[in-house]
């Protein structure tokens, strides 16, 4: 069981007391999704973040793979970037976070997983981008969306700046965001300038999601997302325009929030 605070936000704002609760609440929503597709005998579309905010997320679903059967064999999965230039292989890679923190350890089916490829050819990007959302379309698109935060308010790698009706596309990562990878990368001149980003648009039309924060480190960009005007400074204010969006978030990164 997750023990949620109390108080007068709005119903979609859920504060959790711990990281550990929060992480849980949302691997708890993701598998009551799996599995109410499962007995209708459909497959299901999930969107996967990455990064240090999801991690105990996936340890959870992979708990609940290994210890109470929890099935992936109908989920097909689209994750929202990775870094460009990337080789798939290398340590630092999304496609390796993925199968360490979560493909690895389940059965979801190899054919069924989607990264964007930090190996893609620079003149075929383009339509290499193209043909992800097609792959997104072809399937329904995105039902359940899992989603971090970055300090500056993006979401994927949705800089600000990013217009609401982006798709998948190459984006300039932002200053903020490179010095907060460059630890990862043991220093800032190794962090790549540029990666490979679901758009807004993309985002924001899967039937549900999930934003996750978790630290003090994300309280004034939670204070911001979810108190200031709808704009494209901060791309995650965008999702105040949906009404499929919960917000899940420990007591540290809601302590700014007016109660």
């Amino acid at each position: 069981m997750t023990k949620t605070i109390n108080t007068h936000l709005p119903n979609n704002i859920h504060i959790c007391s711990s990281a550990e609760l929060a992480s849980k609440k949302v691997a708890q929503q993701i598998a009551h999704e799996i599995l109410a597709k499962q007995k209708l005998g459909q497959h299901i579309v999930l969107g996967f973040a990455t990064g240090n905010t999801p991690k105990l997320v996936y340890h959870e679903l992979v708990r609940m793979h290994q210890n109470e059967g929890l099935s992936f064999k109908n989920v097909i999965s689209f994750n929202l970037d990775e870094y460009y230039p990337m080789n798939p292989e290398h340590p630092l890679s999304y496609h390796n976070f993925m199968q360490t923190h979560l493909f690895n350890q389940v059965d979801i089916l190899p054919g069924n997983i989607h990264i964007p490829h930090g190996s893609w050819e620079k003149q075929k990007l383009e339509q290499h981008c193209a043909e992800y959302e097609e792959k997104i379309n072809r399937y329904g698109g995105i039902d359940v969306q899992l989603l971090g935060i970055g300090r500056n308010g993006h979401i994927g790698f949705n800089e600000p700046g990013s217009t609401l009706d982006s798709r998948t596309r190459l984006i300039d990562l932002h200053s903020t965001t490179r010095k907060d990878a460059a630890e990862d990368f043991e220093g800032l001149d190794n962090v790549p300038t540029q990666a490979i980003t679901m758009g807004i648009q993309t985002i924001i039309t899967a039937k549900k999601i999930l934003l996750l924060a978790l630290g003090k480190r994300k309280s004034e960009i939670i204070k911001k997302t979810l108190e200031s005007s709808v704009s494209n400074e901060i791309p995650a204010t965008y999702l105040q325009t949906r009404q499929n969006i919960e917000y899940i978030l420990d007591e540290a990164a809601a302590s700014l929030l007016n109660p």
